[in-house]
């Protein structure tokens, strides 16, 4: 049985995900859209790395208030974690899109749906556990 603190930490972790993924997902659409930058998985690395930034600071703070270890401790961790993550998203969505031609939007979702069970995990395991 989950604890309401298991399913707060959760629901927070969602959350964060939700504005980082936000975050992604617009540099990733002004990279194709206006930029016209002419791989979706390149664009989609770069807009990687500001929604990794935003992820970091979301989970150090909000969810899982980890603030008792060195910043830099967690940071190498969880660099390390969303780098093997962005590689995953990047060649997601160069096979998806450059590759079989389909809409990058759609190979999006798909590649954060992964992302979503693999963080989690690794976050709570790896990189801010207790």
């Amino acid at each position: 049985m989950l604890s309401s603190r298991s399913v707060s930490e959760f629901a927070r972790f969602i959350l964060n995900g939700l504005a980082a993924t936000l975050v992604h997902f617009s540099v990733l659409s002004l990279l194709v859209e206006i930029v016209r930058l002419p791989s979706a998985g390149i664009a989609n690395f770069i807009a990687a790395i500001f929604g990794i930034s935003a992820s970091f600071v979301g989970n150090r703070l909000f969810v899982f208030s980890s603030r008792r270890v060195p910043v830099v401790q967690h940071a190498w961790r969880f660099a390390l974690l969303y780098a093997c993550m962005a590689s995953m998203q990047a060649l997601i969505l160069f096979v998806w899109t450059d590759r079989l031609s389909f809409d990058y939007r759609v190979g999006f979702v798909l590649a954060s749906g992964a992302q979503l069970v693999l963080s989690y995990a690794g976050n709570k395991y790896l990189v801010f556990k207790p």
